[in-house]
């Protein structure tokens, strides 16, 4: 698998950047996994679900599965978040998978930035930013510029710099956790 990520503040247009790019990355014949981290308490379950109920009453993991679609959803509880490289062992065979967050991660990035959000570039206090993605003239010294509407050209870009998965640092995470069973 090959790994390219898409980094930038909050409200820069990540999101809208990738809504553009999967259908421009799928029409080449790519199969394209997505990793998005997010610094917010993130709960895809509800009050009232039985899956809900059964995670509430002490699973450490339930897989939820429906017609079209399955779900694994792991109880951090206090353990620290898992490592990228963790995570990326944790899906099936791709041809890329694009990460949005890990702004820290040591792997290539597409920074998105726009000039009237008000905010300065993560390039260059952040590792991996390989070129900025911007809807500005506004020159960016000693990094490339793309244009954010030209989505054939980010995709040429994604596809010339993305890593090998298997070159991504790995930080040592609490899993796969060893547990004791008593007879």
């Amino acid at each position: 698998m090959r790994v390219f990520g898409i980094a930038g503040h909050s409200g820069m247009g990540k999101t809208t950047l990738l809504e553009r790019i999967l259908p421009e990355l799928q029409a080449r014949g790519l199969t394209v996994s997505l990793i998005k981290h997010s610094h917010k308490d993130l709960d895809i379950d509800h009050p009232g679900k039985d899956s809900y109920r059964l995670r509430e009453a002490g699973c450490a993991e339930l897989l939820l599965i429906g017609r079209r679609r399955w779900a694994l959803m792991h109880e951090l509880n206090e353990d620290a978040e898992p490592s990228l490289s963790y995570l990326l062992s944790r899906l099936q065979t791709c041809d890329l998978v694009l990460i949005e967050g890990f702004k820290q991660g040591d792997f290539p990035k597409l920074e998105v930035w726009r000039a009237a959000v008000g905010k300065t570039p993560l390039w260059p206090d952040w590792p991996g930013i390989a070129a900025i993605a911007t809807d500005s003239n506004v020159a960016i010294p000693g990094m490339s510029a793309l244009a954010l509407s030209d989505i054939s050209g980010i995709a040429d870009f994604i596809c010339q710099h993305a890593a090998e998965g298997a070159d991504i640092p790995s930080v040592e995470a609490p899993y796969p956790r060893e547990q004791l069973f008593l007879a």
